[in-house]
């Protein structure tokens, strides 16, 4: 922005020098037949470009130091669109050795961990830096049944102390009653014993991943106890409170704490919600709905044109996703905060539904979520290389799957929802043995090479 220039200016006069981290333009695509969601990935992929040129992940150009949520959907996005796994790992090591001040942000570096042992199958890291990751957990604040009790707010102009945040900036919460007993970090908590249990298990520390195991069992069972209200049927915000905001429903659904029976009415609580959270909630909300079997209403968000959501930032004329929705929630925002770009891991995540079952995509989970698409197709990098997926899904006509595996990957194929009803099923023109699977037909331990699965 240029004010009080004196003189003409046109475009002859302007000169842009862009630097960033190396990048490769063609490790990943993505097209469908929506043209909003084709130009929201567009967005969140060159927001994975332009923000990295600090050589680690930053928070955007206002503050220009790294956060661990922020760091951790960067990490995501970032491997959705590049083969690229150091800058990841060097901004998640950094982090260690300099925390920030949210209570939440803690369990993030475990989870920063984790996505580095899943994408890459190198658990070097984890092994360098295992004991760091156990001091993440906070246990230090549990009680006596064994849930944190933790900071409700963060001391007036402290930066160092820790302070729970639920979301930010704050009028993004829902009006979340903060309790020292915080749904919210309790849900993290219980989501990084799990993964520090895997963590330890693959370090052979067999008695830790048991222990690890164990007490997430026990506290899943408290937590349910203390934070669920049955007779709002909601999970409320902590103990003591009488409200249910989206962010105590969100977490624990897309952590895997709900149990089956209430997963229907759980999500149907944060889908009736709409985009109340911020664009870092949207990472977890996203997942929510996906992991709830709602994937109609999480496209449904990502497509939207309301002013909380990415289109919003394209409309208005930006390049690179936003801090918050609009400045009218955070007057203060920069326009180039990679925590924005939620939508360019869950479109490879859940949309098209690509996830490592294995460290290091030995394995991999194909799991596509068309929803009301009626084709799509993508390339995803990973560490073993490039996989393809793409499917058509036209109304009245059988499921068209199609897969590209490179060599040395097998994969579990699990198909939506719309596809447990079909009379016959083929992987590669034949009849293939499929399981029923929380009523999901699943073909498994298919090989590597080019695939089309039929269902219709």
């Amino acid at each position: 922005e240029l004010m009080n220039l004196p003189g003409e200016l046109d475009a002859a006069a302007v000169r842009q020098v862009a630097v960033h981290y190396p990048f490769d333009d063609s490790a990943a695509c993505f097209t469908s037949s929506e043209p909003v969601l084709n130009e929201v990935w567009e967005l969140c992929k060159y927001s994975m470009k332009a923000t990295s040129f600090c050589g680690v992940y930053v928070d955007g150009d206002r503050e220009r130091i790294p956060y661990e949520a922020d760091a951790y959907i960067n990490q995501l996005s970032h491997y959705a669109v590049d083969r690229e796994f150091s800058i990841a790992r060097f901004s998640h090591e950094y982090l260690l050795d300099h925390p920030t001040w949210p209570t939440e942000w803690k369990f993030h570096s475990i989870m920063m961990a984790w996505a580095d042992h899943m994408y890459s199958g190198d658990a070097r890291s984890v092994a360098q830096h295992y004991d760091k990751l156990k001091t993440r957990l906070l246990e230090e604040h549990a009680r006596s049944d064994g849930l944190l009790q933790t900071v409700a707010q963060r001391p007036k102009g402290a930066r160092s102390d820790m302070g729970d945040i639920v979301d930010w900036p704050p009028g993004e919460r829902d009006g979340y009653d903060l309790r020292p007993l915080n749904t919210v970090v309790n849900a993290f908590y219980l989501h990084g014993l799990r993964l520090m249990s895997d963590l330890a298990g693959a370090l052979e520390k067999t008695d830790e991943a048991k222990a690890y195991a164990e007490k997430a069992k026990r506290l899943t069972d408290v937590f349910k106890r203390v934070l669920f209200d049955a007779a709002k049927g909601m999970y409320i915000d902590g103990e003591g409170s009488e409200h249910a905001s989206l962010h105590a429903n969100m977490f624990p659904l897309a952590f895997g704490l709900v149990p089956p029976e209430r997963v229907p009415a759980i999500s149907d609580v944060v889908a009736s919600r709409g985009m109340a959270c911020s664009v870092y909630g949207s990472q977890y909300l996203l997942e929510a709905l996906y992991l709830g079997g709602r994937a109609d209403i999480a496209l449904q968000r990502m497509i939207s044109r309301d002013i909380r959501s990415w289109y919003n930032m394209i409309r208005a004329g930006s390049t690179i996703t936003f801090e918050a929705w609009d400045d009218r929630f955070k007057p203060n925002q920069d326009w180039n905060h990679a925590w924005g770009a939620v939508p360019g891991n869950i479109i490879a995540r859940y949309l098209m539904g690509v996830r490592p079952m294995e460290p290091g995509f030995g394995k991999v989970l194909i799991a596509p979520e068309p929803a009301t698409l009626k084709h799509a197709a993508a390339q995803i990098p990973t560490i073993r290389g490039p996989i393809g997926v793409s499917f058509k899904n036209e109304p009245g006509r059988p499921l068209n799957l199609e897969v590209d595996l490179p060599v040395g990957v097998t994969a579990r194929v699990r198909l939506p929802a719309l596809a447990a009803s079909a009379s016959r099923i083929t992987l590669d023109g034949r009849m293939r043995r499929c399981s029923l699977i929380g009523g999901r037909v699943v073909i498994d331990n298919v090989g590597s090479g080019h695939h089309r699965v039929v269902a219709g």
